[in-house]
């Protein structure tokens, strides 16, 4: 667990290995191979190919992880739903991910009303959301 509470502020996670280091090489390997065209030949097209490719594999596999970390978070949030405000539960079926996602920094004391809110004002920006919540849910073992 990190020194400090987690809030609003610093609740995005970067691992430095791959955010930084692996995503900054690749963009390194994408330009070197790009440039290697000046000289066009098979090669450097097979370079520019590969590059492209290690760039779009470390995108996807990120969007993919988080994806599947998604409809995780959408599962334990509707049965935390069902079971805090049971009242609720049904309109909260039609919430979009991103606004569930959202909703799971709320605390159990400040779900439902929070929940109300976002339903009775179609609220849909996760920025809004977390923005409205005062006691913070900390989640640190996003992906």
């Amino acid at each position: 667990m990190p020194n400090e509470p987690q809030s609003l502020a610093n609740h995005a996670r970067y691992v430095p290995g791959y955010h930084f280091v692996l995503f900054g090489m690749l963009v390194l390997n994408f330009l070197f191979s790009i440039y290697n065209l000046r000289h066009f030949s098979g090669t450097a097209l097979f370079g520019l190919v590969v590059a492209v490719s290690l760039v779009l594999l470390a995108w996807y596999e990120r969007v993919f992880a988080l994806s599947v970390q998604d409809r995780v978070i959408r599962l334990e949030e509707r049965l935390r739903i069902e079971k805090l405000c049971p009242d609720l539960a049904g309109r909260a079926a039609g919430l979009g991910v991103k606004q569930i996602v959202a909703l799971r920094f709320a605390s159990d004391e400040e779900l439902p009303a929070l929940l109300r809110k976002v339903l009775d004002e179609d609220i849909r920006s996760q920025k809004a959301i977390k923005g409205q919540i005062r006691n913070w849910r900390a989640d640190y073992v996003r992906a």
